[in-house]
C-alpha cells in the first residue's frame, strides 16, 4: 500500500530547512511529489555556527536552538501539507535530519539538532530521526547515509554510476550492479566558499558564482589545500566543519590574493577533491549525477566536468532521474523513515564502515 511520508533536511550549509513529500510502498520508493523550502535568518545561523566551538552556556544554548528548529521544521511541515492539500493523518510519518553542528567520529559521537518529540507535537505526525547514531554505535561514521537510498532510486542493473552531493560538504556515492552501495566525503563542498564570501562581504554565497567566473585559479594555494591528510585517507570516512574550518583556510591566504581568485581556487579545489576521489573509487563509472546546491553554480560545475570530461565522464544533474537536485537529501530522509518504520536496515555500512545493518531512528509517536 502506498503512504506519504515526509523528509526534512538541512545541511552542512545551514541555509534553511528542504521538506520533500514522498510516495512509498513499504520501503520501496514510488516517487517524491512536493517540495517546500523555509530559509534560516541570518541570526539563526550564525547562533548554529557559534556552537561548532566550545563556549559559554553551550548546553542551554544548544537545546533552546532544538527547540527552534523543531518549530522551523514543524512550519515547513505544515507549508508543505498546505501547498499538497493534505492533512497530518495522511502522512505514515516525518524523517528528520536535525541541523549538524557537531560530527566526531574519532571520537564516537555526532550532533544534530532538533528537538524531535515537540516536532511530532507540533505537527501531530510521527516523527523518526537521530538516524546517525545507531551506525555510530556499530563502529560507523555515522556518513554518509544516503548511497543506500541512491542505490534504491538511482541504480542501474546494467552499467556503474556515480551520485554527488555537493551540499556544504561534497560526498559519492558509487552505484555499482550486483555490489552494495560504498561512499564517502570527498571533502568541502560549497562550505569553504560561503564562509569566506560571508566574512569578506557579508553575504551567504557566491550566486551564480559571479565572483569566482571573474578569477583564476591560483596555483599555489590550491596545492596548498590539497596537501591535506583527509584526501590520502582511504575510505570509510566523513569530515565538515570540525575538519575544514574557515579558520583553517585563513592559514593559507596572503594578502596579495584577491578575492575572485581566491574563490574561484576553492571552486576548483572542490572539483578536484571530488575527481581525484571518482577516479580512484568509481575507475568504472561513466556518468556522474549531480544534487545539492552546488549544482547551480556554473563555475563549480564548469571546473569538475572539465576534469570528469578528462576521465570520459558524462556529468549531469539528477533532474535527468526525475528527481531535481534540491529535493535529494530531503527525499532521502523520507525514506529513512519508511524504512524505519518497515524495521528495515537503512546504513549502508559498506560506506560508513558500520559492523553490519542496522535499522536507523528513533520513532516519537504524535
Amino acid at each position: 500500500m502506498t503512504q506519504h511520508y515526509i523528509g526534512l533536511m538541512s545541511g552542512t550549509s545551514m541555509d534553511g530547512v528542504d521538506a520533500v513529500l514522498a510516495a512509498l510502498d513499504g520501503a520501496r520508493w514510488q516517487g517524491a511529489l512536493g517540495h517546500f523550502a523555509v530559509p534560516y535568518s541570518p541570526d539563526l545561523r550564525q547562533r548554529l555556527l557559534a556552537l561548532q566551538d566550545s563556549g559559554a552556556h553551550e548546553i542551554h544554548r544548544s537545546e533552546m536552538l532544538a527547540q527552534e528548529l523543531a518549530r522551523l521544521n514543524a512550519q515547513a511541515v505544515h507549508g508543505l501539507l498546505a501547498q499538497q492539500k493534505l492533512a497530518p493523518a495522511d502522512i505514515a510519518a516525518i524523517g528528520a535530519h536535525g541541523q549538524t553542528v557537531r560530527h566526531a567520529p574519532e571520537h564516537g559521537y555526532t550532533v544534530q539538532l532538533i528537538n524531535l518529540p515537540l516536532l511530532a507535537e507540533l505537527t501531530g505526525i510521527d516523527t523518526v530521526g537521530d538516524f546517525r547514531c545507531r551506525d555510530m554505535a556499530g563502529g560507523g561514521q555515522g556518513a554518509p547515509l544516503v548511497p543506500a537510498f541512491h542505490q534504491a532510486v538511482f541504480g542501474s542493473p546494467g552499467h556503474s554510476r556515480v551520485v554527488l552531493n555537493i551540499g556544504g560538504i561534497a560526498n559519492i556515492s558509487v552505484l555499482q550492479p550486483g555490489t552494495p552501495p560504498h561512499g564517502f566525503d570527498t571533502g568541502p563542498g560549497n562550505m569553504l566558499a560561503d564562509a569566506y564570501i560571508q566574512q569578506r562581504f557579508g553575504q551567504d554565497c557566491d550566486r551564480d558564482g559571479q565572483l569566482a567566473a571573474g578569477g583564476h585559479v591560483i596555483p599555489e594555494l590550491l596545492q596548498a589545500l590539497l596537501a591535506h591528510p583527509y584526501f590520502r585517507r582511504p575510505p570509510p570516512k566523513s569530515t565538515g566543519r570540525d575538519l575544514f574550518s574557515h579558520d583553517w583556510l585563513q592559514g593559507y591566504l596572503k594578502p596579495n590574493y584577491g578575492p575572485p581568485h581566491i574563490v574561484r581556487t576553492l571552486n576548483a579545489f572542490t572539483a578536484q577533491t571530488i575527481a581525484d576521489a571518482i577516479a580512484t573509487h568509481a575507475p568504472d563509472a561513466r556518468e556522474v549525477f549531480v544534487c545539492g546546491g552546488g549544482v547551480f553554480n556554473p563555475v563549480l560545475m564548469g571546473e569538475l566536468a572539465e576534469r570528469l570530461a578528462a576521465l570520459g565522464i558524462r556529468t549531469a544533474s539528477t533532474n535527468e532521474l526525475a528527481l531535481p537536485p534540491q529535493w535529494v537529501e530531503a527525499a532521502a530522509f523520507a525514506w529513512l523513515a519508511a524504512c524505519r518504520l518497515q524495521r528495515q536496515p537503512g546504513n549502508p555500512h559498506a560506506a560508513t564502515g558500520a559492523a553490519r545493518p542496522y535499522v536507523l531512528g528513533a520513532w516519537h509517536c504524535a
